[in-house]
């Protein structure tokens, strides 16, 4: 497998990038970029650790060098939001980086399953969209925004409240990945039961739990880590999903048949041409 990570000297990036290279399988190549000049630098940092993942490195405006055949690529260029930001701010700057980057995945890599982490996910998911449209190679099996966060905070916060071992617990997150359109369907986790004022309390903490980790940090940045983690387990899925493996599910915010909204993230059967269901969110 080749993992092409666009901007991978970022907060977001560089534990993406750490993680895959623990984590992908033997022989797989992991390609970095960013347009700091430290990205090359970064990749010898990660080539030290003893696995067998090959790591290269490329700045610079041009990301080309970096996509060319490129199984997965993951996109979490940007800026963090701060405090006192929406993600309407983010918005003004980040979607000129992801048209960007996604125009250079058109030409270069037009096969390759993309997930976007870069926020807003909400509109640059739709902005990813139009660019690979126009340029004649949009396959909506295959672009994903990346979600996985709000489930693994929700399955966090449920463990912690319930005495629960966080990997027994599996919340899936519809919806949207910003505020009140992040819908943790808590209803359906299995084995644990919720009273109605639980349920609003771990809602409205899952859909704030990004502006609580801004406010932590006192400006110092927002949720790398974490997110950094969740890009990676979602990552990590389209691998094994690529690789033949059966019954791999993760919610992730993608266009559908337009029943709830033309981008929802939702259950999906991931295949070895992307999404090979779209389940239905159950009762």
């Amino acid at each position: 497998m080749k993992v092409a990570v666009l901007g991978a000297a970022g907060g977001i990036g560089q534990a993406l990038a750490l993680l895959l290279k623990t984590q992908l399988p033997a022989g797989s190549d992991l390609s970095l970029y960013d347009i700091a000049p430290v990205t090359p630098g970064v990749a010898v940092d990660l080539s030290h650790i003893p696995t067998a993942v090959n790591v290269e490195g490329f700045s610079g405006e041009d990301a080309t060098p970096a996509l060319q055949g490129a199984d997965i690529v993951l996109i979490s260029a940007g800026v963090a939001r701060k405090p006192g930001m929406d993600r309407a701010d983010l918005f003004n700057v980040n979607a000129g980086i992801v048209r960007n980057l996604i125009e250079q995945v058109a030409t270069t890599a037009p096969e390759a399953l993309i997930g976007i982490i870069t926020n807003p996910v909400n509109t640059t998911v739709a902005i990813a969209a139009e660019v690979l449209k126009k340029a004649g190679v949009y396959n909506k099996d295959r672009l994903f925004g990346v979600s996985t966060l709000d489930v693994i905070r929700a399955n966090t916060f449920v463990a912690a409240l319930k005495g629960k071992q966080p990997t027994e617990i599996e919340v899936p997150v519809v919806g949207g990945h910003s505020g009140v359109t992040i819908l943790p369907l808590l209803s359906q986790v299995e084995g644990v039961q919720f009273s109605d004022q639980e349920v609003a309390d771990l809602t409205r903490r899952i859909q704030n739990a990004g502006t609580e980790v801004v406010e932590a940090k006192a400006g110092g940045g927002s949720a790398t880590l974490s997110m950094g983690q969740a890009a990676a387990r979602f990552g990590l899925s389209l691998v094994r999903a690529l690789q033949g493996e059966a019954n791999v599910v993760e919610c992730a915010y993608v266009e559908g048949e337009g029943e709830y909204a033309r981008f929802f993230s939702q259950p999906l059967l991931l295949g070895k041409s992307g999404i090979a269901e779209r389940r239905p969110l159950g009762p």
